[in-house]
């Protein structure tokens, strides 16, 4: 399932084709400096009804030796049946544009990492026809940037290192170095690889880190997460508003509000619940009664 994280991890690559030019460095690989990224259509599919896309498919051009294909896979998780995906991708690329055909993957935890670099054959041990061996980039190899000054050196690489770390202990620090790297610049910079960053932290802890850190250090930032911050707030303006009401009325019509009782309103933050909870309240026997048979 396409999730933010496994956008961010290779939509970055459609956003500055040229960065794994660098990022190729990075990891040791000897390759010519591209004169040219270019992307290229993701659909893989064929007449038969099975449709197969790679998540991002560049075409890397240079004058000493010509142009390569680069398709860029981002995985969250082991799949078993993954390695044969890429090999149809690979084999697939390499006939219909007779170009040397690499795959990258990137991703967020080592273990994950560590799977998808295996090197797979889909013959025979004797006769293996077909050798998949992904070139992967995670935490195990991406810097940990925590120098505002180098961040700034190359912020597509450090939006990149930052989502590969999500999970790391330092990525306070790690996120911290970013923002501050990112302050001041123009918007049309900024923007996406605050946004990048945003979707790569999707539902882990440091997403909050972030969000925190949008709303201070990058003050400038107009896009959905900075209004995605200003509406959650209001929205807990207004839940806790509705939680103090409900408590308001069982103690001022003399019921006895038990701490769990206390905790399950103040917890909630969904108006519509509140709303039901708060009509209950004006009439119930006991404060246990505003919850009905939920």
């Amino acid at each position: 399932m396409v999730n933010p994280p496994h956008e961010a991890l290779h939509r970055i690559f459609q956003h500055d084709p040229m960065l794994f030019s660098r990022l190729s460095r990075q990891l040791g690989i000897r390759l010519p400096t591209p004169v040219e990224a270019v992307l290229l259509p993701t659909d893989l599919t064929e007449t038969k009804p099975v449709e197969r896309r790679v998540d991002t498919l560049l075409k890397l051009d240079s004058a000493a030796r010509g142009s390569l294909l680069l398709a860029i896979e981002s995985q969250g998780k082991k799949d078993p049946d993954k390695h044969a995906s890429w090999a149809y991708y690979a084999a697939y690329l390499w006939s219909k544009y007779r170009l040397p055909t690499a795959l990258l993957v990137v991703c967020q935890d080592r273990a994950t990492a560590e799977w998808a670099g295996q090197e797979v054959a889909c013959g025979p041990p004797d006769m293996p026809t077909l050798i998949i061996r992904p070139t992967v980039v995670g935490p195990h190899n991406m810097p940990v940037i925590t120098d505002p000054v180098r961040a700034r050196g190359d912020l597509a690489l450090a939006t990149l290192a930052t989502i590969t770390h999500a999970g790391d202990p330092d990525i306070g620090d790690i996120l911290k170095a970013l923002s501050t790297a990112l302050r001041d610049l123009p918007e049309d910079v900024a923007d996406p690889l605050v946004e990048f960053t945003a979707q790569g932290l999707s539902r882990r802890p440091a997403q909050e880190i972030w969000r925190n850190l949008v709303a201070t250090d990058l003050s400038f930032y107009k896009s959905y997460l900075s209004e995605e911050l200003r509406d959650e707030g209001r929205a807990e303006g207004r839940a806790q508003a509705s939680a103090a009401a409900i408590l308001l009325v069982l103690e001022q019509r003399g019921l006895d509000v038990p701490d769990d009782v206390r905790d399950r309103v103040t917890d909630c933050d969904d108006p519509e619940t509140l709303h039901g909870w708060l009509a209950r309240a004006v009439t119930a026997a006991s404060a246990e009664e505003i919850f009905g048979d939920e």
